[in-house]
């Protein structure tokens, strides 16, 4: 009985793993086997996690068990080895007599730390049957979620991105699909701001982070992902807030002339300044420093990538203002936080290339728990999504 996940056959789905894994070619049952190189067996009947095919592909000589030491599952030997293992790996013949061939778990392959998630999570590879399709896509969509994040992406957009992932799934919807919804609602909320409408424009705005939230979920539970999607996602993520923002003050300068609060330009310089600096400072750490997100270096800055002045606290504390009929101290609180926000940033910097300096290269504490005890409040907080849970 063909089982899908998230509305892919087994088949489909490696096919498309294998394709993000990069130099693999795709033989069909009647194909001929390659006579040199070497060659990737997987069954079919399996769920195997993004990161094990990825890393045995690039691994040579390994023979893979399922997790929880089950079946024989998948191999990348030799080419002249392929029929043996192709037997091995189908269950038909001992493993003997594959020279040179290491035995491997998921979990021996796939370190846990997750740095592009930034989370922990081991590799997993288990069967697929019709009584655990629910539990398979359920640990699919967990597996796609970020540990370190903001407080709204981590507690409350969990539950509704499932069912709506649920939902696009169904109707056939892409990623694509959702990140350009997504990224005409940021316009659209920008408009509405720049002209006041501040309920209205939220209502958008909060749309859009949910569907920003939406559309990275949506590729990785199916496998689909394009470099122009990647593109405009991550264009609309670092472009729209600032742009957020000064739509905001437009809209406040149309309102009764004398205002509210501090002046408006000096509000909205400290915002984008602040906003720069942040984007710098996350940049100059990953590239020159850790190679690695800043907020996964210790764990008091992955405490701070709760609150810290981005898109969704910004959004709360500019909602909080408009509810109160304050849209002007909203934005104050926006600046305000913005810049202590950065100050603490540009002081983990500093820390960070001290640290570099004097001890060497830098390593997330992610990294180093990955054999601790999850009884850390800080390892099942950020170690694991909420989805997990």
């Amino acid at each position: 009985m063909l089982v899908r996940l998230w509305g892919l056959s087994s088949h489909d789905r490696i096919a498309r793993q294998l394709q993000r894994a990069g130099g693999v070619r795709l033989l069909a049952p009647s194909d001929p086997r390659p006579t040199q190189g070497s060659i990737v067996l997987l069954r079919g009947d399996y769920v195997y996690d993004d990161r094990v095919v990825a890393a045995l592909v690039r691994t040579p000589g390994v023979l893979l068990t399922a997790s929880g030491g089950g079946a024989l599952v998948a191999a990348h030997v030799p080419s002249n080895l392929a029929a043996r293992a192709e037997d091995v790996v189908g269950g038909t013949a001992a493993p003997g007599g594959l020279p040179g061939v290491r035995h491997a778990t998921p979990e021996s392959l796939v370190p846990a730390y997750q740095k592009e998630l930034r989370k922990l999570g081991p590799a997993v590879v288990r069967p697929i049957t019709p009584e655990t399709r629910r539990e398979l896509e359920d640990q699919l969509f967990a597996g796609a979620y970020k540990g370190v994040t903001d407080l709204v992406t981590k507690w409350v957009w969990p539950r509704p991105a499932r069912w709506v992932t649920r939902l696009c799934v169904a109707a056939g919807i892409r990623p694509n699909h959702v990140t350009a919804v997504g990224s005409l609602l940021a316009l659209v909320a920008g408009a509405l701001f720049a002209v006041g409408e501040y309920g209205a424009g939220l209502v958008i705005g909060w749309l859009m982070t949910f569907l920003d939230t939406l559309d990275g979920k949506l590729a990785r539970v199916t496998v689909r992902s394009s470099r122009f999607g990647h593109l405009l996602d991550h264009g609309t993520d670092i472009l729209h807030p600032p742009l957020w923002y000064l739509a905001w003050g437009l809209g406040l300068a149309g309102m009764e002339p004398g205002g509210r609060g501090p002046a408006l330009g000096v509000t909205l310089g400290v915002i984008v300044a602040g906003y720069v600096v942040g984007r710098l400072v996350e940049g100059a750490f990953q590239i020159w420093l850790g190679g690695f997100s800043i907020f996964c270096w210790r764990r008091i800055d992955s405490y701070s990538r709760l609150v810290t002045a981005r898109r969704n606290p910004n959004l709360l504390l500019l909602t909080a203002g408009a509810a109160v009929g304050r849209p002007d101290l909203g934005l104050v609180a926006v600046a305000v936080w913005t810049a202590l926000s950065s100050a603490v940033l540009l002081v983990r910097l500093g820390l960070a290339v001290h640290a570099r300096v004097t001890s060497g290269p830098l390593r997330s504490w992610l990294a180093d728990a990955d054999n601790r005890a999850r009884a850390s409040l800080s390892v099942r907080l950020f170690g694991t999504s909420v989805a997990e849970r």
